[in-house]
């Protein structure tokens, strides 16, 4: 008997401890490995798992430990974050991550559940088709459900390199949730294949499938407004040093610069971009805490400068909620600030982070010693949600802080379409495998909504997508450097974005419905 043969009689013999490794291997799909052949072995491999339990409970478990698998890896870039804080033990993280795998994993231990409990003797191929279904289901909930963490959908891994957008070309016509279900709708008819013993089929299906995961894909025309999009380098060790303040600042300013004559410009800079208070009517004392301006109007002068003639600077920066002479909150947000310093509009984060960015369960957890990863010790508040600043010549912009962008079908003022989508952010705090994973879900809404994305963070990945998920320039990890260009233009309206989540999840029970129908009539 062969090492393999023996490792798969182990395997199958043990298959929840298989439903571990299956989870595990299928986060490899993700960036930055980006191994979506793995992927879909994986889903071939639990759909068969859940096909032979024994029960919905027997599935339910097994989906589960998939599930607490494919989180753990997915999200070890969660772990680093706790390295940059001083309050709590930096291997709290290690186990931070897996704790939250186990809830994570529910939604697969839910997809698995029902589909078990939803089949009616289905051939591989029908069943596959009714989990595909409830997978998208699962996801679906699982980003909104207690605030949602939406972060990784399966269907991203169906994402292109850097010059195509790969088979996720289909966002606009399926959504996240859907193509999530296509993933896992390739993999059963992989697996029924198999069963069937049709290799040459198999790779007739592979083939195409390969194509379009690599085909070049053309670039958009050249928009009209320029832009200069900046990465300061700020590292997360340095970033709430106030003694380093007035350094960042003469670092982004110099990035800055203008370099050519163009009668309107945008200037974009990151999340976190200004340490000052720009806005007046704070207690003074707040102001006289930053190192670098205790008056706002200079800081505000100073910032206009950097817009100079002709510009309009996007930038993020904290703002306050003072009540009864004190800070009571702090927003997160995005300023659009004039080359007179005024400032023109605003945008408050909406989707904040948990234990990030506020303490949830602050009255239990905080007695026991937890605090916040960001510093100090006010919670932030969350905005209205998406909102699009009407900046005049220098467009409609769209503001999706950070984290926001993951969100699919709440990233677009309904109201108000933009013409891009700014998405500042701080990816310092995410090691290796996070902001590679950040940038592709932005990716994934430039494509399904038909906006380009503009990125500039504060030491990496920044880039310019395009509104076919194209990234057109970009800059590297741990790099100081800056962008220049006009802004790609946006494409009509996308199925997408006029239905929002209603797509996918009618894709979803359309498959469902499909799967049970095909099976009964099969029978009869």
């Amino acid at each position: 008997m062969t090492a393999l043969a023996r490792f798969t009689g182990f395997a199958l013999a043990r298959p929840r401890w298989l439903a571990l490794i299956l989870g595990a291997l299928a986060a490899t799909g993700f960036p930055p490995l980006a191994l979506w052949p793995l992927t879909l072995l994986a889903m071939a491999g639990l759909m068969w798992l859940i096909f032979t339990a024994k029960g919905w409970r027997d599935a339910a478990m097994r989906g589960w430990l998939f599930g607490v698998g494919h989180f753990t890896l997915a999200n070890n870039w969660i772990a680093t974050a706790f390295t940059y804080q001083s309050e709590m033990p930096t291997a709290l993280g290690w186990v931070a991550v897996p704790l939250l795998s186990l809830y994570l994993a529910v939604y697969p231990a839910l997809a698995a559940a029902s589909a078990k409990l939803l089949s009616r003797n289905q051939s591989i191929g029908w069943f596959g088709l009714l989990f595909a279904g409830t997978w998208a289901i699962a996801e679906w909930l699982r980003s909104w459900v207690f605030t949602g963490f939406a972060w990784d959908p399966l269907g991203l891994v169906l994402l292109g390199p850097f010059n195509s957008p790969g088979l996720a070309i289909a966002l606009p016509w399926f959504g996240t949730y859907a193509l999530s279900g296509l993933v896992i709708a390739l993999a059963a008819i992989f697996l029924s294949l198999a069963f069937r013993r049709k290799p040459l089929t198999a790779l007739m299906v592979a083939a195409p499938l390969v194509a379009g995961m690599y085909g070049i894909f053309p670039e958009q025309q050249e928009g009209t407004l320029a832009f200069t999009l900046i990465q300061p380098d700020i590292r997360q060790e340095e970033l709430n040093d106030s003694s380093k303040f007035e350094g960042h600042f003469i670092r982004s300013a110099l990035l800055s610069r203008k370099q050519r004559e163009v009668e309107k410009r945008l200037v974009l800079w990151p999340e976190s971009g200004v340490p000052d208070y720009i806005r007046d009517g704070y207690p003074q004392r707040y102001y006289r805490q930053m190192t670098v301006n205790a008056d706002p109007a200079l800081a505000r002068f100073r910032l206009g400068r950097v817009a100079d003639k002709g510009g309009m600077l996007l930038t993020g920066n904290v703002d306050l909620e003072i009540e009864n002479g004190r800070a009571a909150g702090a927003r997160n947000a995005v300023t659009a600030i004039s080359e007179q310093g005024e400032l023109v509009a605003g945008y408050d984060k909406a989707h904040l982070v948990p234990y990030g960015e506020y303490l949830a369960l602050r009255w239990l957890l905080e007695p026991l010693g937890a605090t916040r990863l960001v510093a100090g010790s006010i919670d932030f508040w969350p905005g209205p949600g998406p909102q699009t600043l009407e900046l005049g010549e220098w467009g409609n912009a769209g503001i999706q802080i950070c984290y926001e962008i993951v969100f699919s079908g709440d990233v677009v003022d309904s109201e108000t379409r933009p013409d891009y989508i700014f998405n500042p952010s701080n990816d310092g705090w995410f090691g290796s495998w996070g902001p590679p994973q950040h940038l592709a879900q932005a990716r994934m809404r430039a494509i399904e909504e038909g906006l380009p994305v503009l990125r500039s963070t504060t030491t990496g990945i920044s880039a310019v997508i395009d509104a076919n998920g194209v990234v057109r320039d970009y800059i590297g990890m741990r790099r100081d450097a800056r962008i220049d260009g006009f802004v790609p233009p946006a494409k009509a309206p996308t199925l997408f974005s006029k239905l929002g989540n209603w797509l996918p999840m009618g894709w979803a029970i359309l498959a469902i419905l499909l799967s049970l129908v095909a099976t009964q009539l099969r029978r009869g």
